[in-house]
C-alpha cells in the first residue's frame, strides 16, 4: 500500500492547519453506475485517475481481492486520506501522487501493461470546496489559493492580480462559459490597481459588482463561472484532460473500460468528442467507396448513447450530483 511520488519519493506535503489524516465527508458521485459501466471482475488491474477521498476506489478494491489498484492524486490530503482508507479494505494497492496528465509516464514507470478499466471523475472534490482556506470556495472568505497541489507555483492570487485583461477575459470566457466575461475581467482589472485582490469574498464581491442587475436574479451564485475559470487555469484542467483522453484509451485491455464522470459542460463536451473519434469511423482517406468488409472498424464501441445522469433518490441525498454526467466506452 505505498504511496508513490516520481518527485519526491515517500513524501507528503500538507496544508497549513489541516492533518493529513483529519477525514472529510464525500460521497461518491454516480457510484453504483460507475461500477456497473467498469465491469469490475476480479483479478484485474483498475485505475483511478482522480483517487479523491477514494469513494469509488474503496468500492473497486472490494471487489478486487486478487487484483490490483491504483490510484491518482496531486492534492497530499487527498492521497494521505484515500490511502489510510484504503488500506483498511486491502492492501493490493498504490497510490500515486501526480496528476492524471502524466499517466503514460507513471503506469511506465510503474512497468505497467495495460489495465481492465479506468475511472475519472473530473473536477473540484467537496473536501475541496468544504475546506475554506484551499481558496475554492466564494462563500467562504480565505487567500485566493485554489490549487489542487500545492506544489503548483501558480495560485488564483496570481491570475486575478497578475494576469492582462485579455487573457483574464479569454479564461472567463472559454473556462467559464460567462456572457460577461470582459465586463469581469475589466472591473478585476481596475480593482486591482488600487491595491491587490485579496480574499475569495473580495473577489466575489467585485465579480457581483460587475454583472448586470438583471442578471443577478437568476440562480446561482454570480462569481460561480468565474471562480470555475480561474481553478481551472490554476491547475491546467483542460490541459490536462485533453491529454488524459488522448492517453488513458491505449492503456485498456481487450474489453477493457473508460468511464468518465464530468460535471461542467466544457469537459462534458471534450469527452463526448473524443468518444466520438474512438467509435466512429466517418468516411474512409482512400476517397473511394469500400465493401463494409474492406473499411476499417473501430478499435472501442460506446456504451452510452447518451449520458448517464445521477437518479432523483441520489439528487435528495447529494445535492452536488445535479451536474453530473457519465459516459463509457469499451475497447473491442
Amino acid at each position: 500500500m505505498p504511496v508513490t511520488n516520481s518527485k519526491t519519493p515517500g513524501t507528503t506535503k500538507c496544508w497549513p492547519g489541516r492533518a493529513a489524516n483529519a477525514m472529510s465527508t464525500h460521497i461518491p458521485v454516480l457510484l453504483s453506475e460507475a461500477l456497473s459501466y467498469l465491469n469490475v471482475r476480479d483479478g484485474g488491474t483498475y485505475l483511478d485517475l482522480t483517487l479523491g477521498r477514494a469513494g469509488h476506489a474503496s468500492e473497486i478494491l472490494k471487489r478486487i481481492p486478487n487484483g490490483r489498484l491504483i490510484g491518482f492524486d496531486q492534492d497530499p490530503e487527498a492521497v494521505a486520506e484515500s490511502t489510510k482508507k484504503l488500506a483498511s479494505i486491502s492492501s493490493n494497492f498504490l497510490v500515486v501522487k501526480d496528476n492524471f496528465i502524466h499517466l503514460d509516464e507513471e503506469l511506465g514507470r510503474l512497468h505497467v501493461m495495460s489495465v481492465d478499466g479506468i475511472l475519472m471523475d473530473l473536477g473540484v472534490s467537496s473536501p475541496q470546496l468544504d475546506e475554506a482556506e484551499r481558496g475554492f470556495s466564494y462563500k467562504e472568505e480565505a487567500k485566493l489559493d485554489m490549487r489542487m497541489d500545492p506544489d503548483n507555483p501558480l495560485t488564483a492570487w496570481i491570475v486575478v492580480n497578475s494576469y492582462p485583461l485579455q487573457k483574464l477575459s479569454e479564461i472567463i470566457r472559454e473556462y467559464g462559459e460567462d456572457a460577461d466575461a470582459y465586463r469581469i475581467a475589466k472591473k478585476i482589472v481596475q480593482e486591482r490597481e488600487s491595491a491587490p485582490i485579496g480574499t475569495t469574498t473580495q473577489l466575489a464581491a467585485i465579480i457581483k459588482a460587475a454583472k448586470p442587475k438583471a442578471e443577478l436574479f437568476k440562480k446561482g451564485h454570480p462569481a460561480k463561472q468565474t471562480f470555475q475559470a480561474i481553478r481551472m487555469e490554476v491547475n491546467h484542467e483542460e490541459d490536462a484532460l485533453k491529454r488524459a483522453l488522448e492517453e488513458a484509451p491505449k492503456w485498456l485491455s481487450s474489453s477493457g473500460r473508460l468511464v468518465v464522470i464530468s460535471f461542467m459542460s466544457l469537459d462534458d463536451r471534450l469527452v463526448k468528442r473524443r468518444f466520438h473519434e474512438l467509435t466512429v469511423k466517418e468516411g474512409d482517406r482512400h476517397g473511394v467507396d469500400l465493401l463494409p468488409e474492406e473499411i476499417d472498424q473501430p478499435l472501442f464501441r460506446l456504451l452510452t448513447k447518451k449520458p448517464v445522469l445521477p437518479s432523483e433518490g441520489e439528487l435528495a441525498l447529494n445535492h452536488r450530483a445535479a451536474s453530473a454526467k457519465l459516459r463509457a466506452l469499451e475497447k473491442i
